[in-house]
């Protein structure tokens, strides 16, 4: 087996793989916009095609929503040896509103010469259309030079990801034989820094709560009735204010259970990385770290759970002054999960914790959002170092094992739906424009990224 010439070969053809990744963009695949579901299934069929260009079966697949696309490949003379890798990504594209802040049409794609490099710019290009195709790359390239895949390979790309994945679970329960495999490889994450690769082994979950706290059966006129009725903007702030005490700790009951410690090794790890807490929090015009007091902001950011007030009000807002006492108050609020912390046990107790503090004549009613647990990653698996390593040549620096503070809840749901671990390996950066206008990919990253995948395929297939 030789990897060099698999690595020549993607060298060779970068300039007809960007020409690929390109084509891609070039549709509009806004999973969350009715108007364009034409186009999530055009980009479907997209990649079934490529993907049976490369020898998979692959087909699209119908979901209540946009399709799924699932292929499954062997290369000859597996014979069942290496493991059984199922690659995940996603197609579907952020909106681009506001589109007046583009400085080119979204889906014309081009690349661009800037001061740090060339970058792909379009939407889609880093969030995951330039990351999935890398994968495809390293296995077009393995094929040209060897004549086959590398190893039993099973292809998981979704069209919802951008919308809430709300096919997502039924259709893996359905298929839960078809997708089962040793374990999920994903490509939506970035490195660490600019050149330093990672694989993400922690993601933070997820849980969102909204409140409603209620008074009177009407606004109220403050001076007829200011200091006798009873103000819910007044009960709500007073609740919120207690959710943290003064060292930063949530004090919701039963908050922490399930929160366990930084193995020594991760903890290590962290602490040599280069990372600059002041400039992190400098570049956006802040100094003093605000949580829990006894913790790094690594740990902070990546293996603490946190509670965030996203939006409050009430009352009158325009312009001018209305001296009303309003008879709602409105907050919203979400938790980032980590470990084993249980979603559903937290918002029983938070909900309990509300109302415990609720005066006379005061009501709640809650709107429940979006839920998913955290994803601890069993890094003791030796995929996770042979991977690491592979990682570490193509880069030239060792790399890390990570957190993240976002949530991706396709890794959890590996674990709970098919008993799969996944490993989060990305190529993006942080100045990617992810979600944003002007969204970027950094054509180094798309190239080592390719190159990355053949020497992880080595190792694991």
């Amino acid at each position: 087996m030789s990897l060099d010439a698999v690595l020549a070969r993607i060298d060779e053809t970068l300039p007809q793989a960007l020409d690929r990744l390109l084509e891609l963009l070039r549709i509009p695949s806004i999973s969350t916009d009715p108007a364009y579901a034409a186009d999530c299934a055009r980009a479907a069929d997209w990649l079934v095609r490529d993907l049976q260009d490369l020898g998979f079966e692959a087909a699209s697949r119908p979901t209540p929503g946009h399709p799924m696309v699932v292929g499954h490949g062997s290369g000859n003379g597996a014979g069942g040896a290496g493991r059984h890798l199922l690659f995940y990504g996603h197609y579907d594209v952020q909106p681009v509103d506001p589109l007046t802040l583009w400085d080119r049409d979204p889906f014309d794609p081009q690349v661009q010469d800037t001061a740090r490099g060339k970058v792909i710019r379009g939407r889609g290009s880093a969030d995951d259309k330039g990351q999935l195709m890398t994968f495809l790359e390293a296995c077009r390239a393995w094929k040209a030079v060897h004549g086959s895949l590398p190893g039993k390979l099973t292809i998981f790309l979704e069209g919802e990801e951008e919308s809430g994945s709300p096919s997502l679970i039924p259709f893996m329960r359905e298929n839960a034989a078809e997708l089962h495999a040793d374990i999920a490889l994903i490509c939506d994450t970035g490195l660490f820094d600019d050149q330093t690769p990672a694989i993400t082994t922690m993601l933070r979950g997820l849980l969102g709560e909204e409140l409603t706290i209620h008074a009177a059966d009407k606004d109220l006129h403050s001076g007829s009735y200011g200091g006798a009725a009873i103000n819910p903007i007044r009960v709500l702030s007073k609740i919120l204010a207690g959710l943290h005490d003064g060292s930063g700790r949530i004090q919701v009951p039963g908050f922490y259970d399930g929160v366990g410690e930084l193995p020594d090794a991760i903890r290590a790890q962290w602490q040599s990385l280069s990372f600059d807490h002041a400039k992190f929090l400098g570049d956006v015009g802040l100094s003093v770290p605000a949580g829990e007091q006894d913790r790094t902001p690594l740990e902070m950011l990546w293996s603490r759970p946190t509670a965030e007030v996203n939006g409050i009000w009430g009352g009158y807002t325009g312009d001018g002054f209305k001296t009303v006492l309003p008879a709602e108050a409105h907050a919203k609020i979400s938790f980032r999960l980590v470990g084993a912390q249980d979603p559903e046990a937290i918002r029983v107790n938070f909900r309990k914790w509300v109302e415990d503090q609720l005066p006379a004549d005061v009501t709640v009613t809650w709107k429940g959002h979006g839920t998913s647990p955290a994803g601890v990653m069993a890094i003791e698996d030796p995929a996770f170092e042979a991977a690491r390593l592979a990682l570490g040549e193509e880069w030239g620096v060792p790399a890390a094992y990570i957190g993240c503070g976002g949530s991706i809840p396709i890794a959890g749901y590996f674990k709970t739906e098919l008993g799969m671990d996944a490993m989060l390996i990305g190529f993006g950066r942080d100045d990617d424009q992810i979600h944003s206008p002007n969204e970027k990919y950094d054509l180094e990253c798309f190239h080592k990224g390719i190159r990355s995948w053949a020497r992880v395929l080595a190792r694991l297939a």
